[in-house]
């Protein structure tokens, strides 16, 4: 199938029109002013369009320029901007924001996307994007959804968001290098989801390669005669469940469209959750928290009732951390669990092993009764494929020599690493710091995982990381089960 990038971009142009205009875009219809759309561009980072845009609005009303903004306190500036994304981070960039500016381009905001990367809390995206948006020069801006439509479509083959900007340098007619952001935005929120996509009502379904996409099932849909019923399940360290609600967790639930979605690392006691958080529509949730606040903790939400829950593995010593619930079903358990970290200097290295262990007997006691399917952040790499850096961390927490050795001791006993089973390729993570652009630049480790036990591999459909969904420094990964 020849992709023809010229008779897409125009359709889609088209298309979103109706959709809801990104809140860049949007600013820039109202003012060209490049210090706000600079601003907007650095709140925007991994944060919904409805939070940055108020933040904006608020920001603006008290600092609608440089000057002003050099009078603000970065304390005040956490205020103006919460709840985005990383506001903290954020508030550190826009305080030194005016002195960069004066100290290296006179005051005046560079219209290079060079020289904009050396301005404090500004990327190549965001350079990019305030070039074409603000200025009207040629730049091509790719976030999540450019990198992973063109890909999807096959009109590049990358790893990185950056490998993509290089790619379509080369490749895309300059006359698209300025609208091609905004049109997939647009299109990547409204159509083609990074989860389960509109493939069903997308106008160019027909030319899409849909490569690497699951499209979504319609309610009500018929399927196919005789077709196995499969079981969505997410899996997810947030983090921090009430900071990820001020980022529009509920949101993603509901995108995840999972029947089971499992939780680690909530840091929150039953009580300390909003209603919101404890009664999603359509689910049931479970919390098995640790004894000390604001630590470990981990969650289920399930659309089906299960026939028991079990909270912990009868270990008090683990137990009282929060880290094992379970969740029995008519032919198989869901075990959700947070692994210990083994910390700086395996200080806590002995008792991960431990933990490791009992685990692993507890697992071995349900697998003889039915399927056993566990999930969680494992917080190891397993092999060297799991990680962009394993030479420089063969000593560190996560690919210390004994941790991997435990992992190999549990795939030889024959549970199954469900994600290798469909993907061998590197590059593929679920962690990234929040340290050095990480993230943006895919230096990460593989230490989330779904694992199956032995007799139970015939049962798994699918697996995928959803790399794309942010808001935590994990992101979610899935399996679909039979």
């Amino acid at each position: 199938m020849t992709f023809v990038i010229e008779e897409v971009l125009p359709v889609l142009a088209d298309e979103v029109k109706t959709y809801q205009v990104p809140v860049v875009d949007l600013i820039a219809v109202q003012t060209k002013d490049p210090y706000k759309i600079l601003v907007a561009t650095i709140l925007s980072a991994r944060t919904k369009d409805e939070v940055t845009a108020k933040a904006a609005e608020r920001l603006f009303k008290q600092v609608p320029d440089l000057e002003s903004l050099a009078a603000v306190s970065e304390e005040e500036l956490r205020k103006l901007i919460y709840p985005v994304g990383f506001f903290k981070n954020k508030a550190s960039y826009l305080a030194k924001l005016p002195g960069a500016l004066m100290a290296k381009f006179g005051g005046i905001i560079p219209d290079e996307v060079d020289k904009l990367t050396e301005l404090p809390g500004v990327g190549r995206k965001t350079a990019n994007l305030v070039v074409a948006v603000a200025f009207g020069k040629p730049a091509i801006c790719v976030d999540t959804h450019v990198h992973r439509i063109m890909n999807i479509w096959g009109y590049v083959q990358t790893k990185t968001p950056l490998e993509t900007e290089m790619a379509l340098r080369k490749k895309l007619p300059e006359q698209y290098w300025l609208t091609v952001n905004s049109i997939l935005v647009a299109f990547g929120q409204g159509t083609c989801k990074s989860v389960r996509p509109h493939c069903d009502r997308c106008l160019i379904a027909n030319q899409c390669r849909k490569l690497g996409v699951t499209p979504r099932n319609l309610p009500g849909s018929a399927t196919k005669k005789g077709a196995d019923k499969t079981i969505k399940m997410v899996s997810w360290n947030v983090n921090g469940l009430r900071a990820l609600e001020k980022k529009g967790f509920v949101e993603v639930v509901a995108e995840l469209d999972a029947d089971i979605i499992a939780l680690q690392e909530i840091k929150a006691q039953p009580e300390q959750l909003s209603d919101q958080l404890k009664n999603i529509p359509g689910y049931r949730a479970y919390w098995f928290a640790a004894e000390k606040k604001g630590y470990s903790g981990v969650g289920v939400y399930s659309r089906e009732e299960p026939l028991a829950v079990i909270y912990g593995i009868d270990h008090k010593e683990h137990d009282y951390e929060g880290r094992v619930l379970t969740l029995e079903y008519g032919d198989f358990y869901l075990v959700n669990v947070y692994f210990p970290n083994a910390r700086h200097e395996l200080l806590r290295l002995d008792y991960k092993l431990a933990f490791n262990r009992d685990l692993h007997n507890f697992l071995d006691t349900l697998a003889l009764k039915k399927s056993v399917v566990v999930c969680g952040d494992f917080n190891v790499a397993h092999k060297e494929i799991d990680l962009t850096n394993p030479k420089q961390n063969e000593k560190n927490p996560g690919f210390a020599p004994e941790e991997r050795a435990w992992m190999d001791e549990f795939i030889a006993a024959g549970y199954i690493d469900t994600f290798r089973l469909f993907n061998q390729q590197p590059g593929q993570y679920t962690w990234w710091s929040y340290r050095f652009n990480a993230r943006a630049r895919n230096i990460g480790w593989r230490i989330d995982y779904f694992c199956v036990d032995a007799k139970s591999e015939k049962r798994v459909a699918g697996a995928e990381i959803l790399a794309d969904i942010a808001g935590s420094d994990h992101c979610p990964v899935v399996l679909t089960f039979r």
